[in-house]
């Protein structure tokens, strides 16, 4: 199998998730409870960041690392735009 093949198949798994059970339960199958923690992490720094909160803020809400924070905050201005596609937000400067 080659990574596109792989990497197709998981975004159709995605896609094909309907109810926040259907998602609980892929998750849990194909991450581990800590690889699931550090993209709730992620994810919640990402929230923050997104709402305006400054670095200091972002670890106190949510604990992560300034190495997270700044991972995160990097891939809200110059990833693919994922973030914000889910979680709304301003636009890409």
């Amino acid at each position: 199998m080659q990574e596109t093949d792989g990497r197709e198949l998981l975004v159709a798994a995605l896609l094909s998730l309907k109810t926040p059970e259907d998602c609980t339960a892929l998750l849990q199958d194909l991450l581990t409870p800590g690889e699931i923690r550090a993209l709730e992490q992620r994810v919640a720094v990402a929230s923050a960041l997104l709402r305006g909160a400054t670095y200091e803020q972002a670890k106190a809400s949510t604990g992560a690392s300034a190495a997270t924070i700044s991972r995160v905050r990097r891939a809200i201005f110059h990833g693919q735009g994922g973030y914000r596609q889910v979680l709304g937000g301003a636009p890409k400067p």
